[in-house]
Parts: C-alpha cells; structure tokens; sequence
C-alpha cells in the first residue's frame, strides 16, 4: 500500500480547551460499530451514561444545544477523561485527520474546519510537499479504472506545478488550472485518453495565463445566494453571509470591483502585508485540489472537482475582503482562519451541501 500525505500532516496537535470552537458541535458524529460494542459493555456509572446518551438507531451521540452529549463545560471529552484516549470512537480519534481511499493508495490530509489544522495550512509560508512511504498491506477495488487515475494524477501534479509557480499572480495560476481541467474534461466525453500526455505537457511546459482575470459582480451574486440556500449547519453562518452581501455588494458592481482591486493591492501578488492572500490562497487550492481531484476516478466529473477547490478558495476570499472592511480595512491571520474553518464546517461537512455544490458546479462548467 502507498500512501500520501502533506509535509506538514505529522506536526498537528489539538489545541485542547484553548481551541476558539469545538469539533464535538454543530454536526452528528457516527459512531463505528466496534465502539458501540465497546459502550454497550462499558460498565459503571459512566456506562449507563453512555448507553442513555446514544442514539442506537442511527449509531450516534446524542446532541443537546447541537453539542454532543459528553462535551462538557470546558469544551472538553468525558469519554476522553473518564475512558481515555483509546475508547474514542473512530470519528473522535481521527478527526481531523483524513483518508482517500483509491485501490493501492491512502492519501492522508488534515481537514481545513479544524481551527489548528487552518492554522497550520494557512499559515504554511513554503510550498507544500507530499511525502510517500509504503506498507505491505493490500486490498482490491473490485472496479477501479486505473488508466484514468494515473492521467489524474499527472494532472494533478502539473496543477500543483502551476499553483506552486509564486512568479505568476495568484489569479492567473488559477485561471491556468481552470483551462486545464476543462481541457482534461473534454478529452474524457470526446473519448481521447490518448491526448491527455500531450496536454499536460502543453501546460507543464507553459500555463495558458492569456485570459485576463476580472472580478464577476453577477457571478458572485448568484454563487452568493447559492451558499444561502445550502443546510446550515451552524446558526452564526446565517450572519457570516448576509454581512457579506451587505459589505460587498449593496453598493453595486462599481464599487465591489473597487473593493477587490483595493484588496489585492494590498494583499494579493507582491503584497508587502504579513498576511500575502497570494501565499494563503496557493495553500488553500492545493489542499482543495490534493483532496478532491482524484475523486474523478469515480465519476469523471474532472471539473466540478477543480469547480470545488476554486469556488472554496474564491469565497473564503469574499469573507475574508468582507471581515477586512468590518476591520476597517486590517486583517490578522486569526479572521483569515475563522472564516476558513466556519466556511469547511458549512459545506464541506454536509453531504447535501458538497453534492449541491458539485452538481451546481458541473451544471454551470458543463453547460447543461
């Protein structure tokens, strides 16, 4: 077995009591079926708590508040305390640690809507590097197209080449991609497997960045009210969106293009701030494009895949400008991380909300 991960991956460490939310809110967390075993047999005084607070039905803690029944007042596991690291179901033990599963490969990742592991993709200032180590074990994908995996995976390596390139402006890298995949996309539907190698080289070798990049006041407004309408999961999302619109576009087109050219003057490519978005928004594409890309292997829906990492990056780009103007135009690298977090939380950890996302996204790349 191979597997995959970022150089950063072992370096995570809760942030306990002190983190600024809780990952045991605001979601279910599934209980897998050896760890309900285990506290159906747990005895004592804090086993009968644990059998009266589990759903057995659906195998998962119960919530109160939308908080999970053992999170106590310091934000902090009961189970963890009373039972120790070791009887956390695996959804507990693992998070945010996270795991693709392609026959023959683990790729491993931290996932952004843990406010530590924001931190640290965010706050990553080198390239990110994907360190590969091997195991004996093997398994076996009764249907797995190999052919179009590997082509994926060049791909993506060429993405990454593209993201990675800090002499181009950040938009242009993304514009880039986005040709690609398109690219990548129709060679799929029209049956060309054969000239995918001839494309990646085509842009391994020079990224079409002709395009000039403009803000899309519309775009924004209907990807805006597309975020509106999604599950919520949180309550305060609902006033992270709305200050958005009220802050970028009630003013009109005019001076929303106003505000992004302010914006990435003073935060974008060969910006003197601390705070570079043009380094945060590298990491955040590639962490989006390393964990979803190479799902295409299940559904050849190439674009929406890439969709995915540029509709993320673009609007935890939208909030971050929105908390930039509330801030009176300052940022630190804490609202940078919130709205990263807050954002992975609404829709990245909502089935409905990313198979919404993916459909409307293969609707408006596709044009059907």
């Amino acid at each position: 077995m191979r597997y995959l991960k970022p150089h950063y991956y072992d370096k995570f460490q809760c942030l306990a009591g002190q983190c600024p939310d809780t990952c045991c809110a605001g979601w279910q967390i599934v209980i897998d079926d050896d760890s309900l075993e285990k506290y159906e047999k747990t005895k004592g005084t804090f086993g009968s708590r644990l059998r009266n607070s589990i759903d057995w039905q659906e195998g998962v803690f119960d919530q109160y508040d939308g908080r999970c029944s053992f999170l106590n007042e310091q934000n902090l596991c009961d189970i963890y305390q009373e039972l120790g690291k070791d009887a956390l179901c695996d959804t507990c033990r693992m998070y945010p640690r996270h795991v693709e599963e392609y026959d023959g490969l683990r790729e491993l990742s931290l996932t952004l809507s843990c406010p530590a592991a924001a931190q640290m993709i965010l706050g990553c200032k080198e390239k990110v590097q994907f360190l590969e180590s091997f195991t004996e074990e093997e398994d076996d994908f009764e249907e797995f197209d190999f052919l179009l995996f590997s082509q994926l995976e060049d791909a993506r390596d060429v993405i990454f080449k593209i993201l990675q390139n800090r002499n181009l402006d950040l938009r242009d890298r993304i514009m880039a991609v986005c040709s690609l995949s398109e690219e990548f996309q129709t060679c799929i539907d029209e049956e060309r497997a054969y000239d995918i190698d001839d494309l990646l080289r085509k842009y391994s070798e020079n990224p079409n960045v002709s395009a000039q990049y403009e803000p899309s006041y519309e775009s924004r407004l209907k990807e805006w009210t597309l975020l509106n309408r999604l599950e919520r999961l949180r309550p305060e999302w609902t006033n992270v969106l709305l200050n958005c619109r009220e802050l970028l576009y009630s003013g009109g087109k005019e001076q929303y293009e106003r505000i992004c050219r302010e914006f990435h003057c003073a935060y974008g490519f060969n910006s003197s701030q601390k705070e570079s978005w043009s380094i945060m928004g590298e990491q955040l594409m590639m962490f989006f494009i390393y964990t979803y890309f190479c799902g295409a292997v299940y559904d050849d829906m190439v674009i929406s895949k890439t969709g995915i990492a540029v509709f993320s990056c673009t609007w935890i780009q939208e909030l971050v400008m929105a908390r930039w103007l509330e801030n009176g135009k300052e940022l630190d690298f804490s609202d940078i991380t919130e709205i990263a977090w807050r954002y992975a939380r609404e829709v990245e950890h909502s089935d409905l909300n990313l198979d919404t996302l993916e459909e409307w996204l293969w609707k408006s790349l596709t044009k059907v």
